[in-house]
């Protein structure tokens, strides 16, 4: 009888788990500006994992991929970072290794 409800507790919070991940690429996907920037910078998440960057009017290709609910993978032009995630369905917050965070609303 333990041992079926440990599976059971088990499955349920893988379940709960992938359901997070879920829900945060289901989140990001869409049009976003970046809050307070001198230039208009602008960041297009697709669901297929690719995304396009326009900054002064040139785009760049790139691609993403949530590693958690709260950790990004962008790679752009070959370098691939990684940055901390907070999203809402209106707001998108990316807080790289040394703690600088860009805030984007969405479009």
């Amino acid at each position: 009888m333990k041992m079926k409800f440990c599976v059971a507790l088990a499955v349920c919070v893988a379940l709960m788990l992938g359901a997070c991940g879920a829900a945060a690429q289901a989140l990001i996907v869409g049009r976003w500006e970046v809050e307070g920037a001198a230039v208009k910078m602008t960041a297009q998440f697709d669901r297929d994992g690719t995304a396009a960057v326009t900054i002064f009017g040139q785009t760049s290709r790139s691609t993403y991929k949530l590693i958690s609910d709260n950790e990004l993978e962008w790679t752009m032009a070959g370098k691939t970072t990684r940055a901390k995630i907070n999203v809402t369905a209106t707001e998108l917050e990316l807080t790289d290794d040394e703690n600088r965070t860009i805030k984007y609303k969405r479009l």
